[in-house]
């Protein structure tokens, strides 16, 4: 990669990755093997921790010059004036230089604007969290290295290097060691810090250790990883967030649809949050780090240690119990999501979500509940997916809603024809075999509705009018609602792709006007 016996070119070569898995040590190592053959070296390091306003980039610009001219004594005026210095008096010198976290574009375009600063043969390495800085100053692809985390037995070797004394007498068991490597997944950081902690002491020690952190992100790899959230513009942080507390390991197609439900700007949102190396794609799934989880979700807990009913985001069972039957949330509350591996019953009353006036995303997974009145919800809501909702009713303050996808398969919730008046928003519906389901709501009060999801309401017994023209709706599924015996008679939504009719046994006949941009229609055992 770097093309050593190359005398006749200039070489930028990237070194990009999550924090603390080792940039910087490859680089130093690489500088430390390789800088006497050039005219001059320089190795830069922590640029962004040293370059916070224009007065840190002069400097760092005179430390760059000063060191490849061996000049201490140069006086650099200007960030313009540093331009033309290294311009000046490095275009004819073969240099090897490292730029070791880089976090900004002006760091660069002051340090290593062009290639034609620097004399032929040079070598330029740039470590960095963020891929697209590398991109943007024009390096190729072949010279971008990813920096991954350890195969099972380098992070073995690594560890027992910090956490055992060759003269040491300590015996640990192995299931220890075990659950060290597991909290560390392969990090280097992690595996030093952690290692370097444990060394020397006893079994007792690393069991009570080992409990502590796995609650909470030991404050040395934390601060080294929260180096990249706190980089981040408020949409990125929002959706990092979302998925350090909610979506980690889940697909792609989902979590994008979520996102963009809650009005995130989710493609390049998402894509930022790979760049800068704290998330991945792996297989249709987003894929986050057990450690940049546990310091996502430690933002969240500072915002206030004692009370979860005044952060932001709630996943935990026991803080969402504690909340919801005791009608503690606040304000600060934007998202809830309670995922059970198995139906458990929490007491939740109608004013749970009362005064929760911020909240944009519910969601409930095997969450029962004995109480089967109303549900007073916030307008501000956007998200609410709640298999098995026990509630029968679903109340909201009066004026527009925010709601844009509303999930209820298998509840007992009563739909009222106009139930939907000031839903303008809303674009996905699903009542999948809610038994309750007696009429199909009026969408012409969801103008903007694109599904509607209607699979086994075997109560069903007309489809409203409304659905005969409907602009925006693309998918209906009507799939095994037996008691159907009425469609309209012209049926012409304008950009209907999927229709599912089978199973309607009583359904007597199709509409005559032909769906012109139907794609998929499923029909059998009509009566």
């Amino acid at each position: 990669m770097l093309n050593l016996e190359s005398e006749d070119d200039v070489l930028l070569i990237g070194l990009w990755g999550q924090g603390g898995v080792g940039k910087t040590t490859l680089a130093k190592a690489l500088y430390n093997d390789i800088f006497r053959r050039f005219e001059a070296s320089c190795f830069l390091a922590n640029v962004r921790e040293t370059s916070k306003d224009s007065k840190d980039l002069v400097h760092l610009q005179k430390k760059l010059l000063s060191e490849l001219l061996l000049d201490k004594g140069l006086t650099v005026f200007s960030v313009d004036g540093g331009i033309n210095l290294i311009q000046d008096r490095l275009c004819h010198k073969k240099v090897f230089l490292v730029l070791d976290d880089v976090s900004d574009v002006k760091q660069l375009n002051v340090l290593v604007g062009r290639c034609e600063w620097f004399g032929k043969g040079s070598r330029i390495i740039i470590t960095t969290r963020d891929s697209h800085l590398l991109t943007f100053c024009g390096i190729d692809k072949d010279h971008i290295c990813k920096v991954k985390t350890l195969e099972d037995l380098e992070a073995l070797e690594l560890f027992n290097k910090h956490a055992f004394l060759k003269s040491e007498e300590i015996v640990i068991r192995r299931d220890l060691v075990d659950s060290a490597l597991h909290y560390a997944n392969g990090l280097p950081l992690a595996l030093e810090v952690l290692g370097s902690f444990l060394c020397g002491r006893r079994e007792q020690e690393w069991e009570s250790t080992l409990n502590k952190l796995a609650k909470s992100l030991d404050k040395t790899i934390n601060d080294v990883l929260k180096l990249s959230y706190d980089g981040l513009e408020d949409n990125e942080k929002e959706i990092f967030l979302d998925i350090a507390c909610f979506f980690n390991g889940q697909s792609i197609e989902y979590i994008m649809t979520v996102l963009n439900g809650c009005d995130f700007a989710a493609i390049i949102g998402v894509q930022v949050l790979v760049e800068k190396s704290l998330i991945t794609k792996e297989r249709g799934t987003v894929q986050m780090h057990d450690l940049i989880q546990l310091m996502g979700m430690d933002i969240v807990k500072q915002e206030c240690r004692d009370d979860p009913g005044r952060r932001s985001r709630i996943w935990l069972c026991e803080d969402v119990c504690d909340v919801l039957s005791g009608e503690m949330g606040t304000d600060a509350v934007k998202a809830i999501v309670l995922d059970l591996p198995k139906t458990e019953a929490i007491s939740i009353g109608p004013d749970a979500f009362t005064n929760m006036r911020r909240l944009r995303l519910l969601i409930m997974i095997n969450v029962h509940n004995s109480f089967q009145g109303p549900i007073y919800l916030p307008n501000n809501l956007r998200w609410f997916q709640w298999p098995e909702c026990p509630f029968s009713v679903l109340k909201f303050p009066p004026g527009p809603k925010k709601l844009v996808r509303l999930d209820l398969c298998k509840s007992n919730i009563q739909v009222m024809v106009d139930q939907f008046k000031d839903f303008k928003n809303l674009k996905f519906l699903c009542f999948r075999e809610c038994l309750s389901m007696v009429c199909m709501p009026n969408l012409d009060l969801t103008p903007n509705l694109e599904e509607l999801d209607l699979y086994g309401c075997i109560n069903l017994e007309h489809a409203h009018k409304s659905i005969a023209y409907h602009a925006k709706l693309r998918f209906l599924n009507l799939q095994g609602c037996s008691n159907l015996h009425h469609l309209p008679d012209v049926l012409q939504p304008k950009n209907l792709l999927f229709l599912n009719l089978t199973g309607c046994t009583k359904l007597q006949r199709l509409p005559d006007s032909p769906m012109k941009r139907l794609q998929i229609f499923f029909v059998t055992h009509l009566g």
